[in-house]
C-alpha cells in the first residue's frame, strides 16, 4: 500500500516480494553496526523477519517501517517509518538506507515526510527516535529535524544503551 510521496521518493508498505531487498538491507555493515544483527541470512529468514517486524505492525498498528523507493525508477533504496516500541513512551522514527544510496539526502527527505505524517495524519503530539551511541550521521539528521536529545536508555533488543531523542510535533 502506498503511504506518501516526497519530491524524489515514494514510501510504501513492504510486501513479501521485497524479502531479497530486506535480506540485503539488514545485512549491511551500517545496519549491523548501528541497529543490530537480526541473524537473517536467507530470503526465507528475511520473509519471516518481515512478517514479525513489518507486516504485523501494519496490521496491528496501521503504521510501521515502509519501503523507500526512488520515484524516478522505483528502485528501493531503504526504509523509513514510524514504530511503537514497548520500551519508549511515544512512537519513534526509524530509517536505514543501503550504503550505496547514502549521502544523497534520501534519509532526511524520507524522515521529514514521516515526521509530517506523524503530525498531520496520525495526529501525534510527540515523536521519539533512537540511535547507536556513535552514530554521528543519525544524530545530525535528527538535529536537523528538531529532535532534542534525552537521557540515554537501555532499549530492549539492543546490547548497548541508545541515544534517545524527542520531538514535540
Amino acid at each position: 500500500m502506498h503511504i506518501l510521496d516526497t519530491e524524489r521518493l515514494a514510501l510504501r508498505e513492504f510486501t513479501p516480494q521485497d524479502a531479497p531487498f530486506l535480506l540485503r538491507l539488514v545485512n549491511e555493515p551500517g545496519w549491523i553496526r548501528n541497529i543490530n544483527d537480526p541473524g537473517v541470512r536467507s530470503v526465507e529468514a528475511a520473509l519471516s523477519w518481515a512478517e514479525g517486524r513489518l507486516f504485523k505492525a501494519y496490521r496491528e498498528l496501521g503504521h510501521g517501517f515502509w519501503g523507500v523507493e526512488r520515484r524516478e525508477d522505483g528502485e528501493l533504496v531503504g526504509m523509513c517509518g514510524l514504530f511503537k516500541r514497548p520500551t519508549l513512551p511515544e512512537p519513534d522514527l526509524g530509517y536505514a538506507l543501503l550504503a550505496e544510496h547514502e549521502g544523497r539526502g534520501y534519509a532526511l527527505e524520507a524522515a521529514r515526510a514521516c515526521v509530517a505524517h506523524a503530525r498531520d495524519v496520525m495526529g501525534w503530539p510527540v515523536l521519539m527516535a533512537i540511535t547507536a551511541l556513535d552514530n554521528a550521521s543519525s544524530v545530525s539528521l535528527l538535529a536537523r529535524l528538531g529532535f532534542v536529545e534525552q537521557p540515554q536508555q537501555q532499549i530492549e533488543g539492543y546490547s548497548e544503551p541508545s541515544r534517545v531523542f524527542k520531538l514535540q510535533l
